[in-house]
């Protein structure tokens, strides 16, 4: 069944609403002067400006809308995830769901779950998630075929060799990606369908921030700061 987006933040609408405590759960709220909503079940007040701002994060990593674009050097990939049907696997796999990945070397990666791997539905997320001018390197998949009109195009043909020999192109940093990916997945010992993009950008967002504390990360999110 799919849920259509309306359904999906019904549930955040009170909340931003200011008719709902986003602690409890309780209808008993009341509204003060300084912008905040009190509960008068759990005592709790929250800022209605900050709360806006924290569900429209939450929205936004939801529909997998990032707030960057990629730039210099990105390396482009398709992988396929889930499916219990052996058979073919790669590219013409069924019953798996798509994920395009694009990863700026030294930097940030990006995925999206697709429906195919056409050569529009490709260039319609390059040109909305790089920045014209990249450096792009991929395999020699033909729907990469238009990336000149973006910027200079590295192919690396798997068929010969993981790495060109003679120009050191290759798509190592996406692929290891795909990896680490799936051995998070790994670990919950299957995912549905419907869930599997948040799951995706989970993941997503542990890479991107590797290097950080990832806790803190979110108790700066919940509270709006993080003691020393």
């Amino acid at each position: 069944m799919v849920i259509g987006r309306n359904a999906v933040f019904g549930c955040a609408a009170n909340f931003l609403r200011g008719r709902k405590c986003v602690f409890c759960g309780s209808f008993k709220v009341i509204h003060t002067r300084r912008g905040y909503i009190k509960c008068r079940g759990c005592g709790k007040s929250k800022s209605m400006s900050r709360l806006r701002r924290e569900i429209s994060i939450l929205q936004g990593f939801y529909q997998q809308q990032p707030a960057y674009r990629l730039a210099g050097e990105i390396e482009l990939d398709e992988s396929y995830f889930g499916g219990r049907r052996k058979g073919v696997r790669g590219r013409g796999a069924k019953g798996k769901s798509i994920v395009f990945g694009l990863l700026e070397r030294e930097g940030r990666v990006y995925t999206k779950v697709v429906e195919n791997v056409t050569a529009e539905t490709l260039m319609q997320h390059i040109a909305a998630r790089t920045r014209k001018g990249s450096v792009y390197y991929t395999d020699a998949f033909r729907g990469y075929q238009s990336l000149k009109r973006y910027g200079k195009h590295h192919v690396v043909n798997h068929q010969k060799q993981l790495v060109d020999k003679r120009t050191k192109n290759h798509i190592n940093g996406i692929e290891g990606f795909w990896s680490y990916a799936k051995h998070i997945l790994y670990n919950y010992r299957g995912v549905s369908k419907y869930h599997f993009p948040m799951y995706l950008k989970e993941i997503e967002y542990r890479y991107n921030h590797r290097g950080e504390n990832v806790f803190k990360l979110f108790l700066k999110l919940y509270f709006g700061y993080v003691s020393p």
